[in-house]
């Protein structure tokens, strides 16, 4: 597990989230809830180029540097990150009732999409 402080600083409309330690680790959310959930994203995204991790700066000193902003540590697994976005794709057979199937294709549903959606919340991952 990776632990990196995150910068989160309110403008108009969006919280920024920054990392002092991974720069081009840069994104927003329109509130709390999704700048974190954005912050956890977007530092697996940044930190898969990287071969050797960053060190982690002192919350105590980015507290200083950064007054009138939040300051929360974001924990990220690189090893369930990567499974999650660069796993292989497996191909399975399910079985439906006709009348989803028909109300799906309707709506130019794309079923893979869906199943993978439904799995993960069932699955919270």
């Amino acid at each position: 597990m990776l632990l990196y402080p995150a910068i989160f600083t309110p403008d108009s409309e969006y919280i920024v989230v920054t990392f002092p330690d991974v720069p081009e680790a840069i994104t927003q959310g329109k509130d709390i809830q999704e700048a974190y959930e954005m912050a956890v994203e977007v530092l697996g995204f940044a930190l898969e180029d990287y071969k050797e991790y960053p060190q982690a700066s002192s919350v105590s000193d980015l507290k200083e540097q950064y007054p009138n902003a939040d300051i929360a540590l974001i924990g990220i697994d690189m090893l369930a990150y990567m499974r999650k976005y660069h796993s292989n794709k497996i191909r399975k057979n399910v079985t439906i009732p006709e009348y989803l199937n028909d109300l799906a294709e309707d709506k130019n549903l794309n079923f893979s999409q869906v199943l993978t959606e439904a799995l993960e919340l069932k699955l919270n991952a």
